[in-house]
């Protein structure tokens, strides 16, 4: 097949999306795969291009967003398309919100169009949305499909680099989820930054697993893919056991993920072939030391572990120096570990054999960047969220971290996953990454929650595959084994699911686990004596008995 797509000169960089996708007129290379139908770059750019028209044809006044509520299916990167060409804004809609929630994203959002199938629209009409009958379109209706045929016209710009592209929602693990703005600049930039760190080429062929309403599907894979004009390989939704499958299938080269789901694709069965596939590399977030390597072995692939967010910049520079745990080295001078309340850089951390931090009262503090005031660029109609972020000048990421003496900087969790145990300061992620070395632990969360006495207790939440099989005893022995977990860091209160709740990015939602505390039906031990830890089933006299050591401590009050 001949390819007829457009060459630029070297260093010559689009600014907008708009401009990218009209730049792929004419290419005959794969844009767009399915299981079940395939599409040139021309063909995706023509099918944006009548979507584009269509929803210029249904324009009201107000906001021109466009909700789109759908799996992982083609229509959604026509959306994207149409959207950069019209001037519009798509939002993605999280279907794992619940009717509440995902009334008052809509409503919040101002979609004066949603774009959904039939089974999306039966959750919609349970919803007091204000929208008028007419302001759906169903992509498996004839009617849709007929409304394209009468709306195809030659694709052209009608908005450019300014444009608001995106409204993309925080993944809520640790509060409500607001509405990131991107525009088309800054998705464009975050294609090419992509594209520069982590080596994506034409001849890519990129597996998109991850779920289109989430940053790291648009920004990490569609974006470079776009940039470079390499293959974007859908399924509607990750699987585990699809997922070697599909990469054959497709051979594709490139995926993203999440550290959840590369857990769960660990738990699949080990086979010779896991392999002998195309897969070069991955590039995802929060996933384990233990299962990178665990992934690199089993599938010869190299994983390209990042720290990001939807709504800042790239704080971390890749060095292949870095220690396993560390993001890289900062990415200019302006990125930094404050402290809050001085506004001083903290000192640096000094690790020990296990990588702990040993001193992290003086070490530890928020990640910052100095510039990047200049590339957030705000929350939708959340003013509150907007001065929280920027103080001082500088972009506050939300998260905490710290640089060793070798100049590596390193992702410290979230504000809250540091405990105050016994006086002494406790990283829950550092408990987590020992967790998920055990074999049976798909996914681990540790958080606090309220000793009777003072301070916190570390309570820890994992996923097995069958929590009536797994060996409580065997898990005990096994954390006593690990020399780096440290005296503070064992659980005392365990509880054992088949599935942990989790955000529509399939990140674990420890906000929830923490409200929840004990008070579950699911398996829960606990240990509140010395020495090594031995688990007991914590019955619910034993739940009762517990929540009387708070009155007896006069913190009842916690409950």
């Amino acid at each position: 097949m001949t390819d007829l797509s457009v060459s630029r000169p070297p260093g010559a960089r689009r600014a907008d999306i708009a401009s990218l996708l009209l730049d792929r007129l004419g290419d005959e290379r794969l844009g767009l795969r399915t299981r079940e139908r395939d599409w040139t770059w021309d063909a995706v750019v023509r099918e944006s291009a009548a979507r584009a028209e269509l929803a210029r044809a249904l324009r009201r006044d107000g906001p021109f967003h466009i909700g789109v509520l759908l799996d992982n299916v083609p229509d959604f990167v026509f959306w994207l398309g149409a959207a950069a060409l019209a001037g519009a804004t798509v939002v993605g809609i999280n279907p794992t919100r619940g009717n509440a929630q995902l009334e008052a994203d809509i409503r919040y959002v101002d979609c004066q169009l949603i774009v959904t199938d039939a089974p999306g629209m039966a959750r919609l009409e349970a919803l007091d949305l204000g929208l008028d009958p007419d302001r759906f379109l169903l992509v498996d209706d004839p009617a849709y499909t007929e409304s394209l045929i009468a709306h195809a016209t030659e694709p052209v710009a009608h908005a450019g680099a300014e444009a608001l592209l995106l409204l993309l929602f925080t993944s809520g693990t640790t509060g409500a989820s607001k509405a990131v703005k991107c525009t088309q600049r800054r998705l464009a930039m975050l294609g090419y930054a992509a594209s520069d760190k982590f080596g994506h080429i034409r001849e890519d062929v990129d597996y998109c697993c991850m779920p289109l309403f989430h940053g790291n599907a648009i920004m990490a894979l569609w974006a470079p893919a776009l940039v470079n004009g390499a293959t974007v390989c859908l399924t509607p939704k990750f699987s585990a056991t699809g997922f070697l499958s599909d990469i054959r299938y497709f051979g594709a080269t490139f995926f993203t993920y999440v550290g959840k789901a590369l857990g769960y694709l660990l738990a699949t069965p080990a086979t010779p072939q896991d392999a002998g596939t195309t897969l070069v590399r991955g590039f995802g977030t929060e996933a384990s030391v233990a299962d990178q390597a665990e992934f690199r072995r089993r599938f010869g692939a190299e994983l390209f572990e990042g720290y990001g967010s939807s709504e800042g910049p790239a704080l971390a520079a890749l060095d292949p120096a870095a220690p396993a745990a560390a993001l890289g080295r900062p990415a200019h001078p302006g990125v930094a570990v404050v402290n809050a309340d001085t506004l001083e850089d903290c000192p640096r951390a000094i690790l020990d054999g296990y990588g702990r931090v040993l001193n992290p009262d003086e070490a530890v503090g928020e990640m910052v960047d100095k510039a990047g005031a200049m590339v957030f660029e705000g929350y939708y109609k959340n003013d509150a969220a907007d001065a929280e972020r920027l103080r001082n000048g500088w972009y506050w990421t939300g998260d905490l971290g710290y640089v060793d003496e070798a100049g590596f900087l390193y992702f410290g969790g979230r504000k809250g996953d540091w405990l105050r145990v016994d006086g002494e300061n406790t990283s829950t992620l550092s408990i987590e990454q020992v967790i998920r070395r055990h074999p049976a632990v798909i996914a681990a969360a540790v958080y606090g929650v309220p000793d009777p006495r003072s301070g916190d207790r570390v309570m820890a939440a994992i996923e097995v595959a069958d929590p009536d099989a797994f060996d409580v005893a065997e898990f005990a022995e096994f954390l006593t084994a690990q020399d780096d977990l440290g005296s503070k860091g064992a659980p005392r209160l365990l509880r054992v699911s088949a599935g942990l709740p989790v955000t529509g990015s399939n990140k674990v939602l420890k906000r929830e686990l923490q409200e929840q505390r004990w008070h579950t039906d699911e398996a829960l031990y606990s240990w509140f004596g010395r020495g090594k830890p031995e688990y007991e089933a914590l019955t619910d006299g034993g739940k009762s008995d517990l929540e009387a050591e708070f009155a007896s401590f006069g913190r009842k009050h916690l409950f």
